[in-house]
């Protein structure tokens, strides 16, 4: 069928972000991946090519656009090129939204040029060591001074995409205990910046998937964060992090739709290259039978995930429903990649060919942004269930 979700402004960003990823990406992604991470100039070239104020107002320095269709082109076009911008996903998906939500003018005159631009990187900080997807444990704390001027933070999170390159996050603590009536009240967000005193990054992680992505383990002692610096209300953060849970959980489905319809186009070419036993391994029947079943799959996904993004565009987007697109397309994408990497054999294994590393990749989608687990919970939550 048809596809209807993408206009010609679309095709043409499409062309043109095909032709970036072919001249600054492909050639060097090999080096980006035995260093685990991508070099910070990158973000400068991204932000010159404009994609980090695609949704940003144009009084900041942005096009002034509201629609996640741009983002999901840039899904389609890294998978179809086996590569990723490094961390830069959280800076545009993660982090933007709280910025727009929760900031005030003042603030968003202080961030938001730098921001279109890359001269200041965001990530956010919500898991700690011990919680998990467990936010209403969280430990770390941030208490008003006795002048009123600043916050002081303390406490430590972990794994924080981005958190190598960020110079400012948005850190969850708590500024009040949690209430016997609600484990929930208590947790602020702060844009913290990452060159302030008593801030350090520790140990950037040793990653199964991503290595191109910089993650780490972030540590707060004494860090002074001036009150300028809160976003939003005081004690309801936790209300602000579920507000944006339907958008994460939309990119991490047309994320993972992506990658498995790259996965049956890596497995295609392989099977046409490949020959055994006299043959290309395309020609035998259990190789056509394992594509179609594959591209099968793609076809639905492509469908929920086409659905999903015109649905988050027109603010329609339920939790309910993004949680189902996450589940059904990561779910999708781990048994497409998994039977694609099958057709590769023994070459499939290795890390130069890109469906080894999309394989790797692939396996976080079913754990971050909410396990598939929590997302079958929501869905029969809102079944009635």
């Amino acid at each position: 069928m048809r596809r209807t979700v993408f206009n010609e402004d679309h095709e043409a960003f499409r062309e043109t972000l095909r032709a970036f990823i072919e001249a600054e990406v492909v050639p060097v992604y090999d080096d980006w991946f035995a260093a685990g991470q991508a070099p910070r100039e990158f973000y400068y070239k991204l932000g010159e090519l404009g994609i980090f104020g695609i949704n940003v107002p144009e009084e900041f320095g942005g096009a002034g656009l509201d629609s996640h269709k741009f983002e999901a082109v840039l899904y389609e076009e890294t998978a179809r090129a086996g590569v990723q911008f490094g961390g830069s996903g959280v800076h545009v998906l993660l982090a933007l939204p709280y910025i727009k939500m929760l900031a005030t003018d003042e603030q968003k005159k202080r961030y938001l040029p730098k921001f279109v631009t890359g001269e200041e990187m965001w990530a956010i900080a919500m898991t700690e060591p011990g919680t998990g997807s467990d936010l209403a444990g969280m430990k770390s704390t941030a208490k008003l001074s006795e002048d009123g001027t600043h916050y002081v933070l303390n406490g430590a999170k972990t794994f924080i995409t981005g958190g190598v390159h960020a110079d400012k996050v948005i850190v969850c603590a708590r500024t009040a205990a949690p209430t016997p009536e609600d484990r929930r009240h208590g947790i602020s967000l702060f844009a913290v910046d990452t060159k302030s005193e008593g801030y350090s990054v520790g140990r950037k992680l040793d990653k199964l998937g991503l290595r191109t992505s910089d993650t780490a383990e972030l540590a707060f002692v004494d860090v002074k964060v001036p009150v300028e610096d809160l976003l939003g209300e005081e004690n309801k953060g936790f209300s602000y992090l579920g507000h944006n849970l339907a958008s994460e959980r939309w990119g991490i489905a047309f994320g993972a739709y992506a990658q498995a319809k790259a996965a049956v186009r890596f497995a295609k070419s392989y099977v046409q290259d490949r020959t055994v036993f006299g043959k290309p391994v395309a020609h035998f029947q259990n190789t056509k039978f394992e594509l179609a079943a594959c591209q099968a799959e793609v076809d639905a996904a492509e469908a929920v995930a086409d659905r999903a993004t015109e649905a988050l565009d027109a603010g329609e987007l339920t939790p309910a429903e993004a949680a189902s697109a996450k589940l059904f397309c990561t779910e999708v994408a781990h048994r497409v990649i998994d039977r694609c990497l099958q057709l590769h054999g023994g070459y499939g294994y290795m890390n130069e060919y890109p469906i080894a590393r999309l394989y790797a990749d692939n396996r976080v989608n079913r754990i971050y942004g909410g396990t598939s687990e929590i997302m079958k919970t929501i869905i029969a939550k809102d079944m009635g269930l």
